[in-house]
This record gives structure tokens, C-alpha cells and sequence, in this order.
């Protein structure tokens, strides 16, 4: 008797659940846990929350709004993480979250939990690519302006149309990158965590050292300062929560780890871990980055002051100019530190690209985006779906093209980013707190009888952190500060859902079973 194919080869436990599941290997299963979680931490970045709306979130109630708004959110995230960790567990495919929420739904709802989830992700991720785009252009801007003499001694600030054209060209090369094989982004992203660990520890250590003076410990963890003048907002309550943002735009995207499980050894335990890892370094390293910055600031109120250094448009690197410049009578140590966190920028912008191409490629291996037979083809000389990853940055472009004419982009699209993205996280996390537990197929990591009560905080706090993203950031509300993401959110919403209900439903089932536990290798 002839001995089977593939007989007395041990099969991956990733790639037998994949099977179990309906899915055939097509991607190349090559990604160890350390690679995994490199990722995951690359999506999230030490950097990349915080910079940028660290200024906005300061102005809102001061120090003790921002340093305890991270450890409230931190709590919070956690609860997420952990109902993240056992659903990917048990369901370890590329389209994770859309994935999960078809099979957790059940054959009733579950095209419909899908489809939702499934274009909420996505709009996540393409605006995530955005976010980094707009916030890495940001970080160069500066890093021209302080290098060219400062806004104080006629230094280059790049206008609009330079502003643009270096957004649109980090996008263009985060998208020849993601071109290539999964191995070299995946070693760019171990240079990346090394980067932002390194790099982190280097600014946090050093930058309070360098400072000539350092901020008491009760004006830091006390101090909670409402600037009414500034935000129109009186309300302390109000103007605390919103000092949160930068801890609740900061605190997500450990997802990555999930999309990318199809290419990761033993998924069902690995993803989990990178899931869970990826948290718990970002929490540690964004809380001391969050206190290095706020120890080290010299003078608040110059912090926002139109003359100063850096135009009042980018408070970190203000804090980083006046230690420097307070020490050493120059700036070269905070351009330097600003080339660091723009590389954590560039690194982030490059991993939610590849996570961003993975989601687009799962949705349309089931039908559901328009092109889909383009869109899901994989290039089988690296194994990666190059027409998803063009695809997603393209779109990235297209929402950064506003930059030419109105001054809350950033604002717009990080809004849409969080809601689209953590939005996504609420659909499998609902339907797995509802779910008949014999329905559920544990994996390796489960959470036992406390899922129900992790998924139930968890989905509340998402809805919480949904709703504060589409509330006004300043009054009055005027069409320069106006926060258009509920009206651009709510126009790409009833297209999605108008499509559903008008055609999609008719065809849209969800995740494409492509082989049957018969065929899979034993």
C-alpha cells in the first residue's frame, strides 16, 4: 500500500484549525512568535499616539488629565485584550476580527456581523495608514523647521503643497515595501521594536537629565488645569475625558498580530501571546514616555505660544527644543530625538499597511469588496496580496488630500481611525459574550468562566471610547475646528449599510469555506 502525501509530517496547529475552519493554507506560514509580536508592537508604537495629540490633550485639563487618563484607559484595554486573546485563539485566520464575527454571529446574523465588522475594520486601517502618513509628515515638518533655523529665525515650514506631497510619498513607500515578501517586513519590524525600545528609553532616560529644570512630582500626578480660553470648553468633567484621547488613540492596533496569524507559527497559541505582549509593553513604555515629557517641560504657557520655536503647532518637540536649548544652547539633541520618533512614524505606518492589505484580502477572498477578483490575488512569487496593499493606500492618499485646504485633517481622520478600528473590535467581542458557551471552541488560551464579564466591560468600554471620539473638541463649534468625522463616518456607514441592504444581502454569506474537514491532511 502506497503511503499517503504528507503522511507522518506533523501539521501545524495554526494550519490544522485554519483547515478546521474552511480555510486553505495559501499564505507562507513562516512568522515566529518574536516576529509576531514585532509587529503588533510596530502597529501600536510607543510614538505614534502620543506625539501627536499629546499637545491637544495637555491643553484640555493639564498633567494629571493626561498621566492618570493613561493608566484608566490601560485598565480598560486590558479587558479588551484578553476577549481579543481567546476569540483569536480559537479562530486563528487572516481575517480575525470579520472572521470571528461570522462564526460567533451564527448562520442567522452572521453575514450581516461580518459585513459590518469586516468594513469597519477596514475603514480603520486604511485611515490608520493615514494617521501615520499625516503624522509622520507632521514630525518631518518640524524636524526641517528646527533644522533650518527655527520659526523664531526664519526656518522652512513647509506649506501645504510640500506638506501633502511628503504625506502622499510615505504612503507610496510604505506600499513598495508591503510589495515584497513578508520576511523583510517582518525583519524591518524587529528593527522597528528595537528602535522604539531603545530609542524610548533613550528619550525617557535622558530628556528629564538634559532639562535644566525639572516639573515637582505634585504638579505632575495633581495638577489639573482647564483651559476654558483656549478650548471654549468649562466643564471639567468634559474637559477630562477629553484628555484621554491621546491614551484611547494610543492604546489600540494589537490586533495586527491577529491578521497575520495565517502566517504566524501555532497561531492559536502565538497570537494570543503577541496580543497580550505587545499591551503590556506599550503600557509600561507609553506611561514613562508620557511622564519623561511632562517632567521636562520648562514653561507651560510657551508650550502653545505662536512665536515660539516650532510655531505653537507641535508641543513635544517644543518640550524636547527648550531642554536642549536650555542646556546646551542648541537644538541638534531634540532634531535628533525627533528623527527617532520619526522613525517610529515611518515603522507604525509600514505595519498597519501590512495589516490594512491583509483585511482587504480576507473581505474579498469572501466576495465582499467591489474588485474582489483583483483584490485577492496573491502574487505567488513572495506570497503576499500586493493589489490589497496598493489598494489600501490609495484610498490612505486619497483621505489625506483635504491637507490643501482645511486644518483639521488630523483630527478627522484620527477619529475615524479609532471608531473604524476599535469599532470593529466591539462586533466579535459582543458575539462571544452572547454566545451558547457549548458553540464555542476553545483554544489553547481561554478565559474560562470569567469571558462573559470580560467581554461584557470590554464591549462597554468600546462603545464608551466610539462616542468621545465623535464629540465636538472645542467651542464654539465653527467650521475651521468643526470635527467632521460623525458626518464623513455616518456618508461611508449608509454606503455600506445601503449597499447591504439593497443588494449585498441577497449574496454576502460571509467567510468562503474553500475546503472540508475531508480534505484537509489528517
Amino acid at each position: 500500500m502506497s503511503t499517503p502525501v504528507g503522511a507522518g509530517i506533523k501539521m501545524d496547529s495554526g494550519e490544522r484549525r485554519l483547515n478546521e475552519l474552511g480555510y486553505k493554507q495559501e499564505l507562507r506560514r513562516e512568522m515566529t512568535l518574536f516576529k509576531c509580536l514585532a509587529i503588533a508592537f510596530s502597529t501600536m508604537s510607543l510614538f505614534t499616539g502620543i506625539v501627536p495629540l499629546f499637545g491637544y490633550s495637555f491643553l484640555y485639563a493639564g498633567p494629571a488629565g493626561v498621566v492618570w487618563g493613561w493608566v484608566v484607559v490601560t485598565f480598560f484595554t486590558w479587558f479588551v485584550g484578553f476577549a481579543m486573546a481567546e476569540i483569536c485563539s480559537s479562530f486563528p485566520t487572516t481575517g480575525s476580527l470579520y472572521f470571528w464575527a461570522a462564526h460567533l454571529a451564527g448562520p442567522k446574523w452572521g453575514p450581516l456581523a461580518s459585513w459590518i465588522c469586516a468594513w469597519l475594520e477596514t475603514i480603520g486601517l486604511v485611515a490608520g495608514i493615514g494617521t501615520q502618513a499625516y503624522a509622520g509628515t507632521q514630525t518631518l515638518q518640524n524636524i526641517i523647521l528646527l533644522s533650518t533655523g527655527t520659526n523664531k529665525n526664519g526656518g522652512y515650514l513647509a506649506p501645504r503643497s510640500v506638506f501633502l506631497a511628503i504625506y502622499i510619498g510615505l504612503c507610496l513607500i510604505w506600499a513598495v515595501l508591503n510589495s515584497f515578501a513578508l520576511n523583510l517586513i517582518a525583519l524591518i519590524d524587529i528593527v522597528s521594536m528595537w528602535w522604539q525600545v531603545v530609542g524610548g528609553t533613550l528619550i525617557v532616560v535622558l530628556l528629564p537629565l538634559v532639562a535644566t529644570s525639572t516639573q515637582s512630582a505634585s504638579y505632575v500626578f495633581t495638577k489639573l488645569e482647564i483651559s476654558s480660553d483656549a478650548t471654549g470648553i468649562t466643564s471639567p468633567v468634559y474637559s477630562v475625558l477629553l484628555s484621554w484621547l491621546v491614551s484611547q488613540y494610543s492604546l489600540y492596533g494589537y490586533d495586527a498580530a491577529a491578521h497575520l496569524t495565517e502566517e504566524t507559527k501555532n497561531a492559536d497559541k502565538n497570537g494570543p501571546l503577541a496580543i497580550l505582549s505587545s499591551i503590556g509593553m506599550i503600557s509600561v513604555f507609553g506611561w514613562a514616555f508620557i511622564l519623561a515629557l511632562i517632567f521636562s517641560i520648562q514653561d507651560p504657557a510657551y508650550l502653545y505660544d505662536p512665536t515660539n520655536e516650532t510655531a505653537g503647532r507641535f508641543v513635544p518637540a517644543q518640550i524636547l527644543y527648550d531642554a536642549f536649548y536650555g542646556r546646551y544652547q542648541s537644538g541638534t539633541g531634540a532634531i535628533i530625538l525627533l528623527v527617532v520618533i520619526w522613525g517610529s512614524f515611518f515603522f507604525a505606518g509600514l505595519s498597519i499597511t501590512t495589516s490594512a492589505a491583509r483585511v482587504v484580502y480576507a473581505l474579498s477572498r469572501d466576495g465582499g469588496v467591489p474588485g474582489s477578483r483583483v483584490l485577492r490575488k496573491v502574487d505567488r512569487r513572495v506570497q503576499v496580496p500586493v493589489n490589497a496593499v496598493w489598494f489600501s493606500c490609495a484610498f490612505a492618499i486619497i483621505l489625506g488630500l483635504p491637507i490643501l485646504k482645511l486644518d483639521v485633517v488630523f483630527t478627522a481622520i484620527t477619529s475615524i481611525c479609532t471608531i473604524g478600528w476599535v469599532g470593529g473590535y466591539a462586533v466579535p467581542i459582543f458575539a462571544r459574550m452572547v454566545i451558547k458557551s457549548e458553540n464555542f471552541k476553545r483554544g489553547p488560551f481561554h478565559l474560562g468562566g470569567a469571558s462573559r464579564w470580560i467581554c461584557l466591560v470590554a464591549f462597554l468600554w468600546i462603545c464608551y471610547t466610539c462616542v468621545i471620539f465623535l464629540l465636538p473638541t472645542s467651542y464654539p463649534i465653527k467650521l475651521e475646528t468643526f470635527n467632521y468625522a460623525p458626518v464623513a463616518l455616518g456618508v461611508v456607514l449608509a454606503a455600506v449599510m445601503g449597499w447591504w441592504m439593497v443588494d449585498a444581502r441577497h449574496w454576502f454569506k460571509g467567510p468562503v469555506r474553500e475546503i472540508f474537514l475531508g480534505d484537509a491532511i489528517a
